[in-house]
């Protein structure tokens, strides 16, 4: 166990406050425009994203939107050359 943190009285020197540059907690929640759809996938490909979601900590769902979102801004204009 580690030891404990002894507190001191001392005196900490000149103070700086710092100004709060955290937004509040309602600029943290995106609010997407989302359409439910169904869509029939490979065994393959779904045990893939969940396997890498899992390892990631994060939803499988979210992973195959991001992927579809990327490709779909991707291509939004026309194909790119390469």
């Amino acid at each position: 166990m580690k030891s404990k943190i002894k507190y001191t009285d001392e005196p900490m020197g000149e103070l700086k406050v710092v100004r709060d540059f955290l937004p509040p907690p309602h600029e943290l929640v995106f609010e997407e425009d989302t359409v439910k759809v169904t869509i029939g996938l490979s065994r393959s490909s779904v045990d893939f994203f969940k396997r890498e979601a899992r390892l990631n900590h994060t939803a499988y769902q979210k992973m195959i939107r991001r992927l579809l979102d990327v490709y779909a801004s991707r291509y939004e204009h026309g194909v790119p050359t390469r």
